[in-house]
């Protein structure tokens, strides 16, 4: 796995994700980033940003039409902001001491939130070490015929086991897959 992991950064150099500029951003990023990519989800928080309301008080105090508005161009706006809502409320009440299961458990419990963007939350926001699967680590599994699996967590027990425990060694190596995956589609 780490040769692999090496093969890519070679090729694309450090990716130093996630472009977020507090961890909050990062849940706010994971949840609009469903089933849109990633231009229109800056351009939704650049529009919380702009208004001054990229804060988890501002988020829930806003209306649900005005922050549908705002996130409009990641598309799916009035079941985000909903759903927006819900995650920024569990994100107040989550603990960073929290131990990732537990994390894991409380943000996979709210409406709208699967494994994939739960476990984005945790290794991105919460800066802890899990691996995050997507569609172009699945991919790139099978291309280079790593593994294949038929379940989410088993891909992710899969590379947790087959690499240190490292959470920037999780990060750089999900961001270059999605390079590679942007590149071999």
């Amino acid at each position: 796995m780490l040769r692999q992991y090496k093969k890519l950064l070679k090729r694309y150099g450090k990716q130093n994700w996630w472009p977020a500029e507090s961890d909050f951003e990062v849940v706010v990023g994971a949840l609009l980033t469903q089933n849109t990519n990633w231009k229109n989800v800056e351009k939704a928080i650049l529009n919380l940003k702009s208004k001054g309301k990229l804060t988890p008080n501002l988020i829930l105090n806003l209306k649900k039409e005005e922050l549908a508005e705002l996130i409009r161009p990641a598309g799916y706006y009035n079941q985000k902001a909903e759903r927006l809502g819900l995650l920024t409320k569990a994100h107040l009440k989550a603990k960073s001491s929290w131990n990732i299961l537990k994390l894991r458990e409380h943000f996979l419990s709210v409406k709208g939130v699967g494994k994939e963007t739960a476990d984005s939350i945790l290794l991105y926001g919460f800066h802890k070490p899990i691996f995050v699967i997507d569609a172009y680590t699945r991919r790139f599994c099978k291309h280079y015929s790593i593994f294949e699996a038929k379940e989410y967590d088993e891909y992710r027990l899969f590379f947790e086991s087959n690499l240190p425990k490292d959470v920037n060694l999780y990060k750089e190596y999900h961001a270059l897959i999605v390079a590679w995956g942007k590149e071999n589609k």
